[in-house]
């Protein structure tokens, strides 16, 4: 059996550990997709616009248990949605509540960074906000709001999808 020597350069060590890297950036994403956690969104069934929300924070990875009942407001009030924040759908997630059309982005920050709050909240229906996209017509812009009793905050404004 004959040995050859490799001798390594240094360019050849640095491309190396570069698509090493690579590869573990690409292959990352998929563990956190993994480990988010369950959301319950609580929904009336004759709101289009709630699914197609749910369909975003799917896409985005968030496995999602729906319960549809015609009255979502009691589920409000017990969690703490004040009203002036109300949309047309609730969710729970991570110890957290989420009301409207909420960023997936957002909500994945949100349980990162762990604040102590309630929840986020987008009030109303804004257009462009996920769910709420309507061809043809600009997204409005929007604030994305982080709430607890008797406090209210920006926790990031958004264009669309994009945050600003």
């Amino acid at each position: 059996m004959v040995m050859k020597e490799v001798a390594l350069s240094r360019r050849a060590l640095t491309l190396g550990l570069a698509q090493a890297a690579a590869g573990f950036l690409l292959w990352r994403p998929a563990i956190g997709a993994e480990a988010l956690p369950k959301m319950i969104v609580t929904r009336d069934p004759n709101c289009g616009c709630c699914g197609n929300w749910v369909a975003h924070v799917k896409a985005a990875g968030f496995p999602v248990e729906v319960i549809e009942i015609a009255d979502v407001a009691p589920l409000k009030t017990k969690l703490g949605v004040p009203d002036a924040l109300a949309s047309c759908h609730t969710a729970e997630i991570g110890g957290y509540v989420v009301e409207g059309h909420v960023p997936a982005e957002a909500i994945k920050r949100l349980l990162v960074e762990r604040p102590r709050a309630t929840g986020l909240a987008v009030a109303g229906m804004p257009v462009g906000s996920p769910g709420m996209e309507v061809r043809g017509q600009a997204p409005d812009t929007y604030e994305v709001v982080i709430f607890s009793a008797g406090t209210q905050s920006v926790f990031r404004r958004y264009r669309g999808l994009a945050p600003i």
